[in-house]
């Protein structure tokens, strides 16, 4: 497991927020338990744990969104309370502790630096179901805690080929906050999808330390277009301020966690989107069916274009994208649904040569989850932590 560095929230929300919801049946997630399936007729309270803004027009948006859904689709079988802007440190277990006082039986812990909280929660109290979002747990699974996520890299890869294709510096922008093996499998993809359409396309990084500082991605922005970027892209849980920088710039961006084009229309290109719904309710019906220990849910549970399930979607077109590349980008995508396809396929090589995929080889999701190196055509460095 990674170790991340804690992200600076000021504000705390100790309390999770109720919020009434309504009725529907999902698809369980197979396998079995020992114990029992929810009543018919019973109401299953949910929590869902955030560690930003729900309007930060980007990962905890997308969180809230999804909670949202989960109360439409589900309706009474289901009762939602939600906390956000909890920090990522023992907030996170007091919060927990709160929804179970309220009756959660079911808790989505959704930021990565949660995970050694959601699993010592989830072994002090059996009685409860806790999924951890984004984790990695390598080693014996507690019979109700499992991770979720989807192969973000593949779509990333298709935002760097939007980037790739409009660049008229071949210098593209990444900013990210920590260089955990998630946020370096993204810059990597970004880079090999903008290589497919631009050979010459570099990926220029610079890091913020911290999942959502106004100030600091003000900064990183200017640093990058101090060095001639004319395309941006991010991994940050909030992307409305980098938007805004790009746009007063008049350069063009890619978007990740949210669809949030209707900032910028003009200058937005594409990006990835997560629809979490689906996969939470389909969660949620394994817990209620009682089929979640031994399932697929119990473990490191990942969806992927090739397997028709990924929660990270492509966004929407800009404006400013040519049929001509959107083609190009969709025609990708469409390969990516092949068994066995995805960007991190080799001969793929670290900055200083050394090989991180080798030649015929394709980097499982496990693998993508060690990768600790930058690719050929990044400028940067990572900083150490």
């Amino acid at each position: 497991m990674h170790k991340r560095t804690r992200a600076a929230i000021a504000m705390m929300t100790a309390a999770a927020t109720l919020a009434l919801a309504a009725c529907s049946s999902s698809t369980p997630g197979g396998g079995s338990s020992s114990s029992p399936a929810t009543a018919a007729g019973s109401t299953t309270t949910v929590g869902f744990i955030m560690v930003g803004s729900t309007d930060d027009a980007g990962y905890n948006e997308a969180v809230s969104d999804g909670a949202k859904a989960v109360e439409k689709d589900l309706g009474t079988s289901v009762k939602v309370i939600t906390a956000d802007q909890i920090p990522e440190n023992d907030s996170v277990t007091q919060t927990m502790q709160a929804m179970v006082s309220q009756g959660a039986k079911i808790i989505f812990a959704t930021s990565y630096g949660y995970f050694k909280y959601a699993l010592a929660f989830a072994k002090a109290h059996p009685d409860v179901t806790v999924l951890h979002q984004g984790g990695f747990l390598d080693g014996t699974f507690p019979a109700n805690f499992g991770t979720y996520w989807g192969q973000a890299y593949d779509p990333v890869g298709l935002g760097g080929m939007a980037a790739g294709g409009v660049t008229q510096t071949n210098k593209l922008g990444f900013i990210y906050a920590f260089p955990i093996a998630q946020t370096i499998a993204n810059i990597d993809a970004f880079e090999l999808g903008a290589q497919k359409l631009n050979p010459a396309a570099q990926t220029y990084v610079v890091n913020t330390s911290s999942w959502c500082d106004p100030l600091k991605q003000k900064q990183a922005v200017t640093a990058l277009l101090d060095q001639g970027v004319d395309v941006f892209s991010q991994h940050q849980d909030c992307q409305s301020t980098v938007i805004q920088a790009v746009k007063s710039a008049g350069k063009k961006i890619v978007g990740y966690h949210y669809d949030a084009a209707a900032l910028y229309p003009d200058g937005w290109l594409t990006g990835s989107a997560w629809n979490w719904a689906p996969i939470y309710e389909k969660i949620i019906g394994a817990v209620q069916a009682g089929t979640f220990t031994g399932g697929i849910y119990n473990a490191n549970w990942t969806g992927s274009f090739a397997t028709g399930d990924n929660p990270l979607e492509l966004a929407s077109f800009g404006t400013s994208v040519s049929a001509d590349l959107q083609a190009k980008i969709k025609a990708e995508q469409a390969a990516l649904t092949k068994a066995g396809s995805s960007i991190f396929t080799g001969p793929i090589y670290c900055q200083d040569g050394t090989v991180l995929v080798a030649a015929g080889k394709v980097a499982t999701y496990a693998d993508t989850n060690s990768f600790s190196c930058l690719v050929k055509g990044v400028v940067g460095t990572l900083p150490s932590n």
